[in-house]
């Protein structure tokens, strides 16, 4: 079972009388009246991540993966709290040392103050972390339009094919396999749009479990398509590289997730506004495509070239034991 089907058919019917859940149907809880937004995430060892072999890199990667959520609603993240289960050896004097150091990186990088959590003894390693930040309104994921414009910040891809290489999977030089390890570990968060987010964006959502899948949640089934346009989707130098070298499809990489850039709509009359904010903050944002007044419309092209329609499937939340933590309902 999925987790978002697991979702509402047990649990999004409990929070009818509880507006700040957004039905479970968002990243955030937000409660208005107390400008609260929180987000929850659950990372586990050989789920989410492969090992606990780089413990300074995997704590990195989880509390930017876990803000994200936050910067994509338009919300300055400020508090995080982490709970970790492992043993004596993930958690060893020397490990304990690097992530101490990694986690107050992360405070100086971001602007956020470790607030608490907890800790519990367990084979594989587990992190859950709670994220806070406090804000008068955020930017919803649904509210899209016939005829919007869908955009995207930075790169997508390279965390895919990190992983790949981390899994041993692709085979590349020294300087390529450094680069996309890192931005595997170290997704760079478009914090700097935060703030503008409301200016321009009807909705928004972070592009954590792949392109299309996340667009998919991102129109929130309501009566809309989309016409994505695969030559518009930005991919690094060295992505771009590599895909021509080995003949192999940006789809694949771009839609399985860990990119952690913000996917938003605006209406077309926002175009040049969007311009002139990319160049001021110098961060990259590339409009992709537009919603369709077709419901379930799913177009690739290749600028005016029909893509054969191949449903290009993101990570899965999949759920075979009911023992799982329950936090993991709201993300």
């Amino acid at each position: 079972m999925e987790e978002f089907e697991l979702i509402k058919n047990y649990f999004q019917k409990l929070t009818k009388n509880n507006p700040g859940a957004l039905k479970l149907n968002d990243d955030v809880f937000f409660d208005k009246k107390s400008k609260t937004v929180l987000s929850v995430d659950t990372y586990n060892e050989k789920v989410h991540y492969l090992n606990f072999k780089k413990p300074a890199l995997i704590i990195k990667k989880i509390i930017r993966s876990s803000i994200s959520d936050l910067i994509c609603k338009g919300v300055n993240p400020k508090y995080i709290f982490i709970s970790a289960s492992g043993n004596s050896k993930h958690f060893s004097k020397k490990n304990l040392k690097l992530i101490s150091k990694s986690i107050k990186e992360e405070q100086k990088k971001y602007n956020i103050k470790l607030s608490g959590g907890d800790t519990t003894k367990s084979n594989l390693s587990s992190f859950t972390i709670v994220s806070l930040g406090k804000s008068a309104k955020i930017v919803k994921r649904g509210n899209v339009s016939v005829g919007d414009d869908i955009y995207v910040t930075g790169y997508l891809g390279d965390s895919f094919l990190g992983l790949e290489v981390l899994k041993k999977k692709i085979i590349v030089n020294r300087y390529l396999k450094n680069y996309f390890i890192n931005k595997y570990f170290l997704p760079n968060l478009p914090i700097s749009i935060t703030k503008y987010l409301f200016n321009f964006a009807k909705s928004s959502i972070d592009i954590s479990d792949g392109l299309f899948d996340d667009l998919s949640k991102l129109i929130n089934n309501k009566k809309i398509g989309y016409i994505i346009n695969s030559n518009k989707i930005p991919i690094s130098k060295n992505l771009k590289s590599y895909l021509e070298i080995n003949n192999k499809s940006i789809l694949k990489f771009v839609s399985k997730g860990d990119d952690y850039q913000v996917m938003f709509t605006s209406p077309k009359n926002k175009r040049n506004y969007i311009k002139k904010l990319s160049k001021r903050i110098n961060l990259k944002i590339t409009r992709i495509g537009s919603a369709t007044n077709i419901k379930n419309q799913r177009i690739i092209i290749n600028d005016k070239k029909l893509l054969k329609p191949i449903h290009y499937v993101g990570y899965l939340h999949k759920f075979w034991k009911v023992n799982y933590c329950l936090l993991l309902f709201f993300l």
